[in-house]
């Protein structure tokens, strides 16, 4: 197949996988949206291969090897494999930044769930700073507190679907919301999976975590004056689309248990425009001294990887080999015990 087919194959893959990101990619020039795309389109369908499926240990093994072979420059043989493998090539990709989108996936495998606001963070870095850390790549951008600010929106769209996602994640039995939460509350967390209600606590926890990442997106927005001016409406676009998901919540009370936050194609251009205009004052405002704090401490090792594309191995390389190991075992064990489907 041809660069041009695995390409108009991940376009179409994103434009009716993910409705927001495909708005918001329109606004980024040719020369990023098109790799941004089979970035994009390699992320997504690994994640659906991981989240579609009952055994997902063997899932996340078999992408370890996709990464491998991608890696090696012989990539597999499907059109987003291909692409993406072109990508890494092309702009020089850190391994490390693909690998911890990996990790979470693990993670996801492994039904971990997460004490903490800070350990959900670690998560968030893990299955979406990554992508954003990989979007600066593909910008050419590895100024460290650009890659830092992008951490912050990546993080900030991650709580945001789960905030968006909390009665669909319960009824499939995960839990991503803190679990210390729950015991400030007063809630046993297996009960609420079991019959998940948009109690107070739960509405007031779900308020909790859609502030933490509102606070992250206007974190985010300074970092956009460090992209180039091409890409700078795109950023925005995506910013301004997801948080409004999280405004949808909102307006639903914080109920994410007996609805689900949908936008609408009008709020998406609505949402495109003032984008485009916030893109335009940019760079006639006073730069803001956001762009320079320091990055999430569960984001640093993405920008230490994307800032420096030599490759590193350091303790966070050594937890990845063992979530791996820990995974083929689980695989092992179902296969001993006959669990795995036929």
């Amino acid at each position: 197949m041809s660069a041009a087919s695995d390409m108009a194959h991940c376009r179409d893959a994103i434009r009716t996988g993910s409705h927001s990101f495909h708005a918001a990619s329109r606004l980024l020039p040719r020369a990023v949206r098109d790799p941004a795309l089979a970035l994009y389109a390699f992320c997504r369908l690994a994640d659906d291969a991981v989240d579609e499926v009952a055994d997902k240990a063997p899932a996340v093994l078999a992408l370890r090897d996709r990464l491998d072979m991608a890696f090696a420059g012989r990539p597999g043989n499907a059109p987003a494999d291909r692409a993406f493998a072109r990508v890494i090539e092309d702009f020089d990709m850190p391994r490390a930044l693909p690998e911890a989108l990996l990790e979470g996936l693990a993670w996801d495998a492994q039904g971990r769930t997460y004490t903490n606001l800070s350990a959900l963070r670690g998560y968030g870095a893990r299955v979406a700073s990554a992508v954003g850390a990989m979007m600066c790549v593909l910008m050419r951008v590895r100024d460290g507190d650009a890659l830092a600010r992008a951490c912050d929106l990546g993080v900030a769209m991650q709580l945001t679907n789960i905030a968006r996602d909390i009665g669909e994640d319960a009824r499939a039995g995960r839990l991503y919301l803190p679990t210390d939460w729950f015991v400030e509350a007063g809630i046993d967390p297996d009960a609420f999976l079991r019959d998940p209600q948009p109690t107070p606590e739960i509405r007031a926890m779900t308020r909790r975590l859609l502030a933490e990442a509102r606070r992250l997106y206007h974190r985010s927005e300074a970092g956009v004056r460090a992209l180039p001016l091409s890409a700078r409406p795109g950023i925005l676009a995506a910013r301004h689309v997801y948080d409004g998901i999280g405004g949808q919540v909102r307006r639903h009370g914080f109920d994410s248990i007996t609805r689900r936050a949908h936008t609408s194609s009008a709020q998406k251009l609505g949402w495109i425009g003032r984008s485009v205009i916030q893109a335009g004052l940019i760079s006639v405002v006073p730069r803001s001294p956001v762009l320079h704090a320091r990055p999430l401490e569960e984001v640093a090792f993405l920008v230490a990887a994307a800032s420096d594309p030599r490759p590193a191995r350091d303790g966070w390389g050594e937890d990845l080999m063992g979530v791996f190991a820990q995974l083929a075992a689980q695989d092992r064990r179902m296969d001993k015990d006959g669990l795995h489907p036929m």
